[in-house]
C-alpha cells in the first residue's frame, strides 16, 4: 500500500526454524473454528474479527510474527499494527497454506 511501511514476509521454513530456536511470537489471526480444526504448534489465536494491536500479548524479547490462512488476513493485521503505531511488520507468507505445502506440521 502507498506510503505504509513495508511488511516483512517469512517463509515457512523461516518461521519453522525461528519457532524452534523459540525466536518468534507466531499469532494467528484467524477464527476461532478455523484455528480449533488446525493450527501451527506453538501460534496463539488472536482472530482478526477482533483484533485490537494494542491488545497483543508481549512477545517477550521476540519477534512477533502475525500468520493466517494464505497471508491476507495477517497482512491486514500488520497493516492495522502499523496503523496504531506498533513495531510490528512480519508476517508468514502464503499463511498455513504455505506452511502445509511445505510438507511442515500442523495440529489437528
Amino acid at each position: 500500500m502507498f506510503g505504509s511501511p513495508k511488511t516483512k514476509d517469512l517463509t515457512a521454513h523461516q518461521v519453522k526454524t525461528a519457532l524452534d530456536a523459540q525466536e518468534i511470537l507466531l499469532v494467528d489471526v484467524r477464527e476461532p473454528a478455523e484455528f480449533a480444526a488446525e493450527r501451527i504448534a506453538g501460534a496463539v489465536n488472536i482472530p482478526l474479527s477482533s483484533f485490537d494491536p494494542k491488545a497483543l500479548p508481549s512477545a517477550d524479547g521476540k519477534t512477533l510474527v502475525l500468520q493466517c490462512g494464505s497471508g491476507k488476513r495477517s497482512a491486514t493485521a500488520v497493516d492495522h499494527c502499523q496503523k496504531a503505531g506498533l513495531v510490528i511488520d512480519t508476517h508468514l507468507t502464503g499463511g498455513i497454506m504455505a506452511w502445509k505445502a511445505a510438507g511442515l506440521p500442523t495440529v489437528r
